[in-house]
């Protein structure tokens, strides 16, 4: 395993990873649904991640396929590194190819974090995002769901996914936030939630930091990834790819920054 990890290193629930994640959101077919059309590929990405670059923060979420990505993942790294940080998100369900439907019940909350426990062949999810807030559900039911979960040991640490600072101070207030991931890239460049992070002292995890990859192409992967990690020490992007060549570009990029 490369043991330079790439864009240097940021702790985050507990453990110290590398800066530089991996979000596995592509690793499906189109409209983030069912098998990826080259799964001996997917699997080679996720491998070269960790043993080749040295990535030890993967992002993942249930509703991926859904649940296509937790397989692979468990499939490609399993039994996973100490140094490994295994985040993945649970609230959303998928009718159909391109839909996402919040849904923060907390029996589904529930069931939705032991079913990951099962693919990813864990006893504990390191990080465990709600994935988004479902407005039909009080927010002290879902936090808090997260939060039994956490007393019973199936999660290590809570995060939520594309929240605003009221969101966040809401939240805050049933449970401990480890972390918020929210989109980020020099298109959509404003997020306040970028300076509560830092002002909380939390990572902040820049989805769809290259913008779906629309501006990778001409040298620009490399500037949104250094105008994302200029941002400050506590910003920790997790940039996606099918093809193991572009993996390892992204990677080379923050190397050479």
């Amino acid at each position: 395993m490369n043991t330079n990890p790439p864009a240097g290193s940021i702790d985050i629930a507990g453990k110290t990873v590398s800066r530089l994640g991996f979000g596995t959101m592509r690793l499906t077919g189109p409209g983030t649904w069912g098998d990826p059309d080259d799964r001996e590929r997917a699997v080679r990405v996720l491998r070269e991640a960790v043993h080749t670059h040295g990535i030890t923060h993967i992002d993942t979420a249930d509703a991926y396929g859904p649940y296509t990505v937790e397989y692979l993942i468990k499939d490609a790294l399993h039994p996973y590194p100490d140094q490994v940080l295994l985040a993945t998100k649970v609230g959303m369900v998928r009718p159909a190819p391109n839909e996402w439907v919040p849904l923060g019940n907390p029996a589904y909350l529930r069931a939705g974090v032991e079913a990951s426990l099962r693919r990813l062949g864990i006893e504990r999810l390191d990080l465990c995002y709600l994935h988004r807030i479902d407005p039909h559900v009080p927010v002290a039911d879902q936090i808090g769901t997260l939060a039994v979960l956490q007393t019973e040991g199936k999660i290590g640490h809570i995060g939520l996914s594309k929240v605003s600072p009221a969101d966040f101070q809401l939240a805050s207030k049933h449970a401990p936030i480890a972390a918020v991931q929210n989109v980020l890239n020099s298109s959509e460049p404003d997020d306040p939630m970028v300076d509560v992070c830092r002002d909380q002292n939390i990572p902040y995890v820049p989805y769809r930091p290259l913008n779906a990859g629309k501006i990778a192409s001409n040298g620009g992967a490399r500037n949104a990834l250094s105008w994302l990690l200029a941002l400050g020490p506590h910003v920790a992007p997790i940039p996606g790819t099918s093809r193991p060549e572009h993996l390892a570009e992204l990677v080379a990029f923050t190397r050479s920054r």
